[in-house]
């Protein structure tokens, strides 16, 4: 289920909640909300950057011991093998 993040729309009007922004919890098929499940004041879904870059999980040390290689690009269209 995605996350979805909202703020308020007017900060002078709106609680510590949706002024700081908050996450929520919905299926792809809800539509979006309007309101803030506080304090009822108008609300905004920010588009948000999703995470992309190098896992601290140890991803390439597995990745490795399968038998997978990592390429490194050197120039336009040249790739070295990593490992």
């Amino acid at each position: 289920m995605p996350i979805y993040e909202y703020i308020a729309k007017e900060r002078d009007c709106s609680c510590e909640h949706c002024v700081k922004g908050f996450d929520a919890f919905q299926k792809i098929s809800d539509s979006p909300l309007d309101t803030c499940p506080q304090c009822e004041s108008p609300i905004v879904k920010q588009i948000s950057a999703h995470a992309v870059g190098s896992s601290s999980s140890g991803f390439d040390d597995r990745a490795k011991s399968a038998g997978f290689s990592k390429l490194e690009r050197l120039g336009h269209g040249e790739y070295e093998k990593k490992y």
